[in-house]
């Protein structure tokens, strides 16, 4: 960070409709709120500037967000109150912000520091029953791995430590929702929707994933605390 700068941490939903939405079309909208919100941005040096900012780990399109993250620069201190104001004007309802604070130069990366994420997933279908469903996921994770083909790519997962996590299994009025905790890294993040489909086809369940919610992004702190970045 710069000498007059100032590190602003923004948390944010993706929610509706805008869980459609691209990572890189929801950078390209939070960009412009930020712009339209009239904050005094820093932007980088070179040939061709850009609002300096960072981003928390991308969301699959389709997938929702309760609790995301991007960090702003700016060239000028001022109330994050009053800047969270600015932007829960200037941002889509969809898209919104609910809170806002400054952040020291010494904290690491959003995309270096959020290694845990909590998910919940929404199974229907005809055989979509808590029971059967918690029977699925259970034998597929004492398996020990998981196989995902994506983008042509063969990712081999030990699900001991993808899961950090006992994964829990809920009653709900189309069929199942499960709560699962995923570590997430640059090395690769297990989507908990493969994990889902797969526990289904394994079991041979008529059932299918109805929606993916993430819905927290955390911070390993000492001693194994979880906490979010704010």
């Amino acid at each position: 960070m710069a000498r007059g700068e100032f590190r602003l941490r923004v948390r944010y939903g993706k929610i509706g409709r805008l869980r459609w939405l691209s990572h890189l079309e929801v950078v390209h909208a939070l960009e412009r709120a930020v712009r339209r919100a009239g904050l005094p941005v820093a932007v980088t040096q070179g040939f061709s500037p850009h609002l300096k900012a960072a981003f928390g780990p991308a969301l699959p399109v389709g997938t929702a967000g309760d609790n995301e993250y991007y960090d702003v620069w700016l060239t000028r201190y001022t109330d994050s109150r009053e800047l969270l104001k600015l932007l829960a004007r200037a941002t889509p309802r969809d898209l919104a912000a609910s809170e806002a604070t400054f952040v020291a130069d010494s904290e690491p990366s959003l995309g270096a520091s959020l290694t845990i994420a909590k998910y919940r997933v929404g199974v229907t279908g005809e055989e979509a029953d808590s029971d059967r469903v918690r029977e699925a996921l259970g034998d597929l994770v004492d398996s020990g791995t998981l196989h995902v083909e994506h983008k042509g790519k063969h990712k081999v997962f030990d699900l001991v430590r993808s899961l950090p996590e006992e994964t829990r299994v809920s009653q709900s009025a189309d069929g199942s929702e499960i709560a699962l905790t995923v570590r997430i890294g640059p090395e690769g993040s297990l989507r908990p929707e493969a994990l889902v489909r797969a526990a289904l086809e394994s079991a041979q369940l008529l059932a299918s994933v109805a929606h993916v919610t993430r819905t927290d992004t955390l911070v390993e702190r000492e001693g194994g605390v979880w906490a979010r970045p704010l």
